[in-house]
C-alpha cells in the first residue's frame, strides 16, 4: 500500500512474528526497535494480521516465529500460513518481498524449529529474496535463546545498512538515545494541566512536547502511513468467563511441592479435546504494587483517574493493544495507575536488554547508569545472564538495587512488560467436561512456583501465587486454546502409550477419560450386538500411561481414578518414584522395563506415542529410551530404530507437547 499522493513511504520495515506464549512477540519488539534506531517506519504485528502480498510494501520484512505442537507454527500464524500454502500460487508469488527470519525453538523437540524453518523456505519457494540467513534460538542453551538472537541481531543491523544505506548526513540514533515511546499514561482530568511538573519524580522534570514528556535525548520518529494491519495477537483464542469450583492441594503439607487440583465452571457449553489449553491471567500481588509505587515515587498518582494516549495520531490503536484478558478491567471507570500495575504490567518478569537500555535514562547516578547500559551491551551478554536469568532476578528487584532509578509514572506501560496470561494443559475430560446441561468444567493441574535461588532468595511465580489464594465462588476471564496433540476420536481403537512424569499428566489425564468416555458410546452404540466386545480388536485401544514423580506418597496424582479406570477399560499404569529407592528410577527406565510390551504396542499394533512434561531432559530420555526398546526388541542397528521413529512422527504417532 502506499500513500495518498501515491509515493512509497520511505524506509519502511514489517517484524511479524508468530507467538504462542509471547516470547516471539518479545523478540520481535526488540527487532523493531532496532530497525526505529536505523531510521525505519516500522510496524510489529502478528504474521495473520498480513497479506502474502502486503508485504511487498515494505522494504523488507523480519519474521520471528516460535514453533508449537508437533512443529506447528503457533495459532496468529496459521492464517497467513495457510495462504501460502495454496497451490496455485506461481513460483514468483512473491518476488518482489525481501525476508529473513529467526526462529525460537527447543531442542528436547524433535522437530526443533521446524515451524521457522518450514516458514522461511515457503517464502523463498515462492520467490522471496533471503537478505540475511534465517537465525535459531534454542531455549535449552545455558544463555538461552539470547545466545543466537544477540550475535544475529547484530548481523541483521549490519546486513540492514549494507543495503539500506542512511541518507546523507543521518546517523543510527545511538543505544543510549532514548526512542519516542508509543503510547503514555495521562491524568484523565480535563482541568490538570499536563505540565513539567507531572514527570519530575525526584529526578530532572522532562520537557513537554506536544503534552508529552520526552527525555531530552529522545528521538522523536516521523512516522510515515504503512501497509493497514489488524491486531490478531489472539484471535484464536476463546474468551471465557469461568467461577473457581474447587482448588484443592493434592500434596501433603509437609511435601516440598504444593500442587493443586482446580476446578473451573463455565455457564455455557463449549468443546474442547485432550492437549487442550486454558490461559489464566494473574494479577500481581498488592504487597508488590505498594513497593513499586513507593521505590518510584508514584504516590500522589497512584490512585487518579488515568488513560492511555498514543504519542503519535498516526498510528492505529490495534498497533499497541492491552491484553484481551485484562481489558475490561482496563477499561472500566476508574481506569487508575494502580489498577493498570494489577492486571497490566509484570514487575515480577526477568528483565530483558531493552530494559536496562530504557531505565538508564532515569537516573542521575552515574555509576548507575553505566552499570546498568554495561547490561546493554552485547560483548557482556554472559554478565546479564549471570545478573538476571541464572538468579532469576526480578525488575522490581532491579529497581530495587539501582534504587536512584526514578521512571516517570507516564513512561510505565513502555518500560515495564505486558503481564501474560499463563497456559495450563486442560486435565479434565470426557464425562469430566460436563456440569450439567448448558455448563462445562474445566480441571488443571498446577504445581505452585515457589523456590530459593542461588542467592537465597524467595521466588514465586506470579501466576501460580496467583492461583494458590483462588478462593471457590472467584470468577475470572481465561482463553481457551487449541492444543498440539491432535487427538482425535478416529484413533480410539488404537493403542496409545503416554508418558506424563509430574504435571505432564494433566493432558494425559484428560485423553484416558476420553477414551473411557469413547469406550462407553461404543457400549452404547453396540448394545444390541452382544458379540463385539467394547475393548480389544473392535472396540477401544489398550492404554498405557508411564508416570513418573519423586515419592509415592507424596505425589502419586490420581491414584485412585487410575485404580478404577484399570478395572473399567484396558488401563495399565506403570509408575517410578525417583526418591523412594537409593537408585533413581524414572520414566524411561520403567519404559524399557516394559519393552516388549511397549515393542508390541508400536510396531505390531501401530500404536502412538505421547509425551508431556518438563521439556529438557526428559523428553530426549524418553525418545533414547524408545531406539534402545526398537533396538532390543526389534533386532534393528542404532540407526534404523531413529529412522523408524521419525517415521512415527511423520505419520502423527510420536507426538509432544513440553514446557
Amino acid at each position: 500500500m502506499t500513500p495518498p499522493d501515491g509515493s512509497k513511504p520511505n524506509r519502511t520495515a514489517a517484524v511479524a512474528f508468530g507467538s504462542e506464549t509471547g516470547n516471539a512477540l518479545d523478540y520481535a519488539e526488540e527487532a523493531g526497535r532496532l530497525l526505529e534506531r536505523l531510521h525505519f517506519q516500522t510496524v510489529v504485528t502478528s504474521l495473520d494480521a498480513l497479506e502474502p502480498l502486503s508485504l511487498a510494501g515494505f522494504d523488507f520484512v523480519v519474521a520471528v516465529i516460535s514453533t508449537t505442537g508437533q512443529g506447528d507454527l503457533p495459532a496468529n500464524a496459521r492464517s497467513f500460513w495457510r495462504k501460502l500454502l495454496r497451490k496455485k500460487l506461481p513460483p514468483n508469488h512473491l518476488a518482489k518481498v525481501n525476508i529473513t527470519s529467526f526462529g525460537l525453538g527447543d531442542s528436547s523437540y524433535p522437530k526443533f524449529n521446524w515451524a521457522a524453518r518450514k516458514f522461511h523456505k515457503r517464502l523463498i519457494q515462492l520467490g522471496a529474496h533471503e537478505f540475511l540467513p534465517r537465525g535459531e534460538g534454542d531455549e535449552q542453551h545455558e544463555e538461552g535463546l539470547d545466545a543466537t538472537w544477540v550475535p544475529w541481531s547484530a548481523e541483521l543491523r549490519q546486513q540492514v545498512l549494507l543495503n539500506y544505506p542512511l541518507g546523507e548526513g543521518l546517523h543510527p540514533i545511538p543505544e543510549d538515545v532514548l526512542l519516542q515511546p508509543k503510547c503514555l499514561l495521562f491524568l484523565a482530568s480535563n482541568d490538570t494541566p499536563r505540565g513539567t511538573e507531572l514527570v519530575c519524580n525526584g529526578i530532572d522534570a522532562f520537557p513537554i512536547v506536544n503534552g508529552i514528556p520526552i527525555p531530552d535525548d529522545a528521538t522523536p520518529v516521523q512516522l510515515a502511513p504503512l501497509p493497514a494491519v489488524v491486531n490478531t495477537w489472539d484471535h484464536n483464542a476463546q474468551h471465557l468467563t469461568v467461577k473457581v469450583k474447587q482448588n484443592k492441594r493434592l500434596t501433603p503439607q509437609s511435601h516440598w511441592q504444593d500442587v493443586r487440583h482446580l476446578e473451573l465452571s463455565c455457564p455455557a457449553s463449549i468443546k474442547y479435546n485432550p492437549g487442550d489449553v486454558l490461559t489464566i491471567y494473574p494479577q500481581n500481588s498488592w504487597q508488590d504494587v505498594d513497593q513499586i509505587i513507593e521505590l518510584m515515587a508514584w504516590g500522589r498518582y497512584a490512585d487518579q483517574p488515568i488513560q492511555f494516549e498514543s504519542t503519535n495520531k498516526m498510528e492505529e490503536a490495534d498497533f499497541y493493544p492491552v491484553p484481551p484478558a485484562p481489558s475490561n478491567k482496563l477499561h472500566s471507570e476508574p481506569l487508575t495507575l494502580r489498577k493498570v500495575l494489577i492486571h497490566y504490567l509484570d514487575m515480577r518478569a526477568i528483565p530483558r536488554r531493552s530494559f536496562f537500555s530504557m531505565v538508564a535514562h532515569f537516573t542521575n547516578d552515574d555509576m548507575h547508569k553505566e552499570r546498568l547500559l554495561e547490561f546493554t551491551d552485547p560483548q557482556y551478554i554472559d554478565e546479564l545472564y549471570d545478573y538476571t536469568t541464572r538468579p532469576r532476578r526480578s525488575i522490581l528487584e532491579v529497581l530495587q538495587e539501582f534504587d536512584s532509578v526514578k521512571i516517570p509514572w507516564q513512561w510505565a506501560a513502555n518500560v515495564l512488560p505486558k503481564l501474560r496470561g499463563r497456559q495450563f494443559s486442560i486435565a479434565s475430560g470426557g464425562s469430566c467436561k460436563c456440569i450439567a446441561e448448558g455448563q462445562t468444567n474445566f480441571e488443571l493441574l498446577a504445581a505452585i512456583v515457589k523456590y530459593k535461588t542461588v542467592l537465597k532468595r524467595l521466588r514465586e511465580g506470579v501466576c501460580t501465587r496467583y492461583m494458590t489464594n483462588l478462593e471457590p465462588g472467584t470468577t475470572l476471564n481465561v482463553t481457551l486454546q487449541k492444543g498440539g496433540l491432535g487427538v482425535h476420536e478416529s484413533e480410539a481403537t488404537r493403542p496409545v502409550i503416554l508418558v506424563g512424569p509430574g504435571t505432564g499428566v494433566a493432558p494425559m489425564r484428560s485423553l484416558i477419560w476420553e477414551r473411557y468416555h469413547w469406550q462407553q458410546d461404543m457400549l452404547a452404540r453396540r448394545q444390541a450386538m452382544a458379540h463385539i466386545n467394547s475393548n480389544g480388536p473392535n472396540g477401544i485401544g489398550e492404554t498405557i500411561l508411564f508416570y513418573g514423580g519423586r515419592n509415592q506418597g507424596a505425589d502419586f496424582f490420581y491414584r485412585k481414578e487410575w485404580d478404577f479406570l484399570e478395572v473399567e477399560m484396558p488401563l495399565k499404569v506403570f509408575a517410578a518414584f525417583s526418591r523412594d529407592q537409593p537408585a533413581k528410577v524414572y520414566v524411561q527406565d520403567i519404559l524399557k522395563q516394559q519393552s516388549e510390551l511397549v515393542y508390541e504396542l508400536l510396531h505390531s499394533k501401530d500404536g502412538v506415542v505421547y509425551v508431556c512434561g518438563s521439556s529438557g531432559k526428559m523428553p530426549q530420555a524418553v525418545r533414547a529410551a524408545l531406539v534402545e526398546v526398537f533396538v532390543d526388541r526389534g533386532k534393528m542397528d542404532s540407526s534404523i530404530a531413529e529412522d523408524y521413529l521419525q517415521a512415527m512422527e511423520k505419520e502423527g504417532r510420536y507426538k509432544q507437547e513440553t514446557w
